[in-house]
Order: C-alpha cells, then sequence, then structure tokens
C-alpha cells in the first residue's frame, strides 16, 4: 500500500484547496470577459436557457487553457506565502528541509497537471471550440425577439420599417401606426397608416401575422409596367386604398436552428494533432505542387517569339523537346532594333512592352495571393499545434515562479498574492499575444512566436527559484544599490559605531604592525602598477588579482581587530576605508592561449582593454584612498 509521507500530505493539503478555488475564480472572470465580448449576439434573441447554458459550458471548456496558468501561478503564491508568514517554511529549514524537498509534492502534482493539461487540449478543446462556435454563429443568424419600441422605427423585420406612436401592453393593441414596406425595393415601395392593429407569429413562427384596423394604403405601380411611361418622362401612377380591417403576413423566421458542427470541426480549432499535422503535410504538398507549377510556366515561358519547345522527331516520333540553345553570331543592337522604323513605331513598341509587363505582374500578383492565404492556413494550423504543448510548459514555470516568489516574500492571504500575480500574468499575456500575433501574420517562425511567452518566463522562475533556495534577499535594495554602485565604479560605504561592550581588546603594538603591513603592502602594489600596461602586457599580465585579493584580505582583517577599539576617533577613521574591488576585468584570463587570442582579436580586445583601464583606474584610487587612511590610523593609535 502507497503510504504518502506527512510532509507531502501537508502540502497537498495546503495546495489543493487553494488550487481549486482560484481556478474557478479565474476561470469565472474569464467567462465573464467572454459574456461581455458576445453580449450583443445573445440579448434580445428569446434563446431558451438551456440553450445559452450549453454555451457558456463550452465556453468555460475553451477558457480553461487562460484561467489555468493564472490559477496555479496565484495559488503556489498563496500556498508558500502562507507558509512563509507562520514561520513553517523556517521551521522545515531549521530541521533539515530544503525547499526543493518542500516542493517535491507540488512538482509531482505539477508535472501530472502538464499531462492532464496537454490531453485536454488535444482531445477535449477541439470539441468543445466546435460546438462553441457552432452554437455562438447559430444564435449570431437567429432573429431578434419583436419588442417594438413606442414613438420610434423599429427595423428589425426584415423589408419592413414599423413605427407605433402608443401600445397597449394588457391588450396586446398597437396605435397611429405606420408601416413602410420595401420587400420588394424601393421603386415599389408601400404604405400603410392605421389607427391600430396586433402582431402576431404563425404557429410554426416563421412569418409575422399583422391585423390592422381603420386605415389607408399607398402603394406605387413599377411593377405594373409602368416603365415605359416613367421612360417617357411621365408620371408614375400609385394606388391608393382605405380599409376597415387589413392582415399582412411577413416571412420572420423566430425558431433557433443550429448549425452543421462539421463546418467547424473542419477548421483548425476543431483538430487535434494527428489532423493538424495531416492538414499542414496536405497544404504544403499542394503549396509545393502549385510552386512548381508556376515554376514552370515561367521556365517554359515563350520570349522573343521563341517558344520553349520545339517538335522533333526521336526514334521516329514527333515529340515536343526542350529548344536549342541559340547563339547569335553578332551583338544585338536592341536601339538599332526599336528606330527602325522610326518614332511612332518605337512608341508602339513600348507601350505594348509596358502592357504586357502589366499583364504578367497583375498575374503573378493574384498568384502569389493565392499562396498566401495557403501559407496563412499552414501558420494558423501550425499555431494551433503548438497551443496543445505550450499550456503544459506554462503551468510548470508558472509554478517554479510562484512557489519560490511565495517563500521570499512571506505575504499569505490574497491581497498580496493577487496582485502579483495579475502584473505577472498581464506581462505573460501580452508578450504571449504578441508572439501569437507576431506568428499569425509570418513575421517570425510560428515555433518563436508561440514560445516566446515561455522563453521570457522561463529563465524568470530559474531566477526565484535560485534566489528562494539560497535564502536570497531578492527585496534587499541595499544590496541591488551596492551592486549598481560597484557596476559605475562608485565604492560601498562602511559604517561602523562603537560597542558597548567589547569581548577582544585592541593591542596597540598589535595594531601598529597590522597597519604598518597594510601601509607597506599598498605602496608596494602602488609602486609595481605604477606604469600603465600597453594593450599587450594587458592581456599577457594585466594587474594580478590574486594580489588584490591579498590585499583586500590584509585591510578587512585590521577592520575587523579594529572595530573592537574603545576609541571613538579609530573607529570613526575605519568607517573611511573604502572596499578594494577585485575587478575581473583588470585581469581578463590566466591562460597563455586565451591572452593570446584576445591580442589576436584585436578589434574585439580593444573594447576590453579599454574598459580593464577604466576598472584599473578605480582600483588605485580605492588603493590610494586606503593607503591615506591607513597613514591617519597608524597615527591615531600610536598617539
Amino acid at each position: 500500500m502507497l503510504k504518502i509521507k506527512r510532509l507531502y500530505g501537508f502540502m497537498l493539503q495546503s495546495f489543493l484547496p487553494l488550487f481549486m478555488m482560484t481556478f474557478f475564480i479565474c476561470l469565472f472572470i474569464v467567462l465573464m470577459q467572454f459574456l461581455w465580448r458576445y453580449i450583443d449576439d445573445l440579448v434580445g434573441k428569446g434563446l431558451s436557457i438551456d440553450v445559452i447554458a450549453e454555451l457558456f459550458f463550452y465556453a468555460a471548456l475553451t477558457m480553461v487553457p487562460m484561467a489555468l496558468p493564472l490559477a496555479i501561478l496565484l495559488a503556489s503564491l498563496m500556498t508558500f506565502g502562507n507558509l512563509g508568514e507562520r514561520f513553517e517554511l523556517t521551521a522545515m529549514k531549521a530541521s533539515g528541509v530544503s525547499l526543493f524537498k518542500t516542493m517535491r509534492p507540488l512538482m509531482v502534482l505539477m508535472i501530472f497537471v502538464a499531462i492532464g493539461a496537454f490531453f485536454f487540449q488535444n482531445n477535449v478543446l477541439p470539441v468543445a471550440q466546435a460546438k462553441m462556435w457552432t452554437l455562438l454563429y447559430s444564435m449570431r443568424q437567429k432573429s431578434p425577439e419583436v419588442e417594438i419600441p413606442e414613438g420610434s422605427f423599429y427595423d428589425q423585420i426584415p423589408g419592413v420599417n414599423l413605427y407605433v406612436e402608443h401600445k397597449d401592453a394588457e391588450k396586446g393593441m398597437l396605435y397611429d401606426m405606420m408601416l413602410y414596406d420595401v420587400s420588394k425595393g424601393f421603386d415599389n415601395v408601400r404604405i400603410i397608416l392605421a389607427d391600430s392593429g396586433k402582431l402576431n407569429f404563425t404557429e410554426d413562427k416563421t412569418h409575422l401575422f399583422l391585423q390592422l384596423y381603420s386605415g389607408e394604403q399607398f402603394e406605387q405601380l413599377h411593377n405594373q409596367g409602368a416603365m415605359s411611361s416613367r421612360s417617357k418622362g411621365k408620371f408614375v401612377p400609385y394606388r391608393r386604398e382605405s380599409f376597415d380591417e387589413k392582415q399582412i403576413r411577413v416571412a420572420f423566421d423566430a425558431n433557433f436552428s443550429r448549425m452543421d458542427e462539421s463546418t467547424m470541426q473542419n477548421q483548425y480549432v476543431g483538430k487535434n494533432i494527428s489532423q493538424l499535422r495531416e492538414t499542414i503535410d496536405s497544404v504544403n504538398l499542394k503549396v509545393d505542387s502549385i510552386g512548381a507549377t508556376y515554376a514552370k510556366d515561367i521556365k517554359e515561358a515563350p520570349y522573343f517569339g521563341l517558344t520553349y519547345y520545339q517538335k522533333r522527331y526521336e526514334n521516329h516520333q514527333l515529340v515536343d523537346a526542350p529548344q536549342k540553345e541559340i547563339i547569335l553570331e553578332d551583338t544585338l543592337n536592341l536601339d538599332t532594333l526599336m528606330m527602325a522604323k522610326g518614332n511612332s513605331y518605337a512608341r508602339t513598341y513600348l507601350v505594348q512592352a509596358l502592357n504586357k509587363a502589366r499583364r504578367h505582374r497583375q498575374d503573378y500578383e493574384f498568384k502569389s495571393l493565392s499562396m498566401s492565404d495557403q501559407r496563412k492556413s499552414i501558420r494558423r494550423h501550425d499555431i494551433e499545434m503548438q497551443k496543445k504543448f505550450t499550456l503544459s510548459f506554462a503551468c510548470i514555470i508558472f509554478f517554479f515562479i510562484g512557489a519560490p516568489l511565495g517563500a521570499i516574500i512571506k505575504k499569505g492571504g490574497i491581497g498580496t498574492p493577487l496582485v502579483i500575480s495579475v502584473i505577472l500574468f498581464i506581462v505573460y499575456y501580452i508578450i504571449d499575444n504578441s508572439g501569437y500575433k507576431m506568428a499569425r501574420e509570418g513575421r517570425v517562425e510560428v515555433w518563436a512566436g508561440m514560445w516566446l511567452s515561455s522563453g521570457v518566463l522561463l529563465p524568470l522562475g530559474v531566477f526565484f527559484t535560485y534566489k528562494a533556495v539560497h535564502d536570497s534577499a531578492l527585496f534587499n535594495l541595499d544590496a541591488y544599490r551596492n551592486f549598481f554602485r560597484r557596476m559605475v565604479g562608485a565604492s560601498g560605504i562602511r559604517h561602523y559605531e562603537l560597542k558597548e561592550v567589547v569581548m577582544d581588546d585592541v593591542d596597540n603594538a598589535v595594531a601598529v604592525v597590522m597597519t604598518e603591513q597594510l601601509i607597506s603592502d599598498c605602496k608596494e602594489f602602488l609602486l609595481k602598477n605604477k606604469k600603465r600596461p600597453s594593450y599587450f602586457d594587458y592581456w599577457l599580465k594585466g594587474i594580478n588579482r590574486e594580489e588584490i585579493a591579498i590585499l583586500s584580505e590584509s585591510l578587512e582583517s585590521l577592520i575587523n581587530y579594529l572595530s573592537n577599539s574603545t576609541s571613538q576617533l579609530v573607529v570613526n577613521k575605519i568607517s573611511q576605508f573604502p572596499f578594494i574591488r577585485n575587478f575581473w576585468m583588470c585581469q581578463p584570463s590566466t591562460n597563455q592561449w586565451l591572452s593570446l587570442m584576445g591580442i589576436m582579436l584585436f578589434p574585439i580586445g580593444l573594447p576590453v582593454y579599454l574598459v580593464g583601464m577604466k576598472c584599473r583606474t578605480w582600483l588605485l584610487r580605492d588603493i590610494n584612498a586606503v593607503l591615506k587612511v591607513a597613514i591617519q590610523t597608524n597615527e591615531l593609535i600610536e598617539k
């Protein structure tokens, strides 16, 4: 029987409820976004509850790829933030349990989630997308409910504009009606005025039935042989009719009819990986064959009246064989041919050539458009196939961003994790959408565009994981400030205060010896590196970094020893010692072969040499400052 360790069970119990809660919250949010986007296609159509619920169910399935990574990021942030806020992570680390071991059960869970996401993308999502888009297009084609407003024209009935001054909702009566019937065209418009009327559907809901009372009808008679009169400039006759009661039937299908799902299943959104690969291969084969046909047409096109093929007898049979190469005995002067029959013929030749070039250009532009449609279809299918894998990888990346980041910030609840999750997900969404658009338009390769967001966020996940495992201060502004100060050549600042309790007293004689030794080492180093090295000396020797490290160690030993001094002047003085920075650029290489390579790559090695000289200037400036402060410190100790 498989027995789960207590720690693993605790981590799963902490993560799974939060993951389920955040997943359904994120799914609800993106589903509301879908509703706001397509609300105009749903409102006023008289759709039944079961049809709308079916649409929302399939829409929720299609929104899983967007909600799942955000839910993993938010749940992992909240889980490890809660553990850090309650000092449970600290207790685990104190017991010898590393962060990786704490994350191990959730890492295994994320692997299963990624595998499930892949099969969901490949098997479930195509079916859900095909059904959702079929339902949505069917709803768009459904006629809206007839809701006649008061005091304005209603134009949702095909071919009819209806005006009603006011209506009685209890009796279902419409008063002061005006109807414009343009179903036969604007030249045969029919206008009906009525005092009142009723509006009903036929039993099959395919027609509207208008019962009008006490009105008049005006109709033009173009369709009754009046066109000849109009052509002679005469007036067009019309007919006026008065009625006490009149019935009108208008075609208006109010039923909801579903489209055939096979149309959507043949699109890229309704295919799995095998079907996508099959379509890509077939379209690629089609593009190659069309391209070969176009190339053959260009190759075999006649030039200067000479055809590519000529009739020839081979083996007693008449066959089409490629034309033999024609070699001119003398150079052909085109200017002489153009002007042989005068300027008028020359202009005719140019106009004919220009027209022929334009025809060829239009022909090949049309061919290129047909080829571009095929290539666009290939890209869309390839994009859909790449999506089957990017979701699984995004789930793993977001876990390795959220879990270490939660362990670092140590903030539980839903406030701080929600803000961080939304910011990171917006960055991910912008990058992913930009890559998708570039891949769709063919600006970059499909794989590069679809994996762009993963490639950007993967280093971020590695960085956060490294910082969390090594207990690094990710949000320590002083550390970043000191890093950038060193980058621009500014030295760090020391700060020492007089200790209230001193365990080891400072022996002035020992302090003087250590100070004098530091002064001697600094003078020797400055004397040795007084001369600016040439380009060759820099690459072959440079400034010995081992000597720099020894000098820095000597300085730190003196400062640590004098920090126990009971003299306020001495403690203030050691705070003035700068840091000795051991720049890598001071000695780029200790390997002779690499140094020779740097010398030979002169254009590339010159910027390195210039940066190295700048680092040398900073180093000598720091050592001069150390020498000056060491002399002053020695004088204070001797007094």
